[in-house]
């Protein structure tokens, strides 16, 4: 039995994992210039779901978010959809 109820699921869990991973890394753990890359490469991406995918993955983010007990990673999660282009800012 898979520990995720969909691919959807895990691979929204595993791209969270890798730009938390990368948007916490210290200059000496990871080139800024790269990290910099891949960040723009996961908003563009973001940019280009249909309405129905970025709503189904705003869904599962926010119920990731929902579930975090680790307070700064939930933070993350929360500002997640406006932070990687999935959401308008609020102004």
């Amino acid at each position: 039995m898979s520990v995720y109820p969909s691919l959807t699921r895990a691979l929204a869990e595993a791209l969270v994992d890798i730009l938390w991973f990368v948007e916490g890394c210290e200059d000496d753990q990871m080139n800024p210039d790269e990290a910099v890359k891949v960040l723009e490469v996961a908003t563009h991406l973001g940019t280009q779901l249909s309405s129905d995918q970025r709503v189904e993955f705003i869904g599962l983010i926010r119920f990731m978010a929902a579930e975090e007990s680790d307070p700064s990673r939930r933070e993350f999660l929360e500002s997640f959809p406006e932070g990687f282009g999935l959401v308008e800012e609020e102004s």
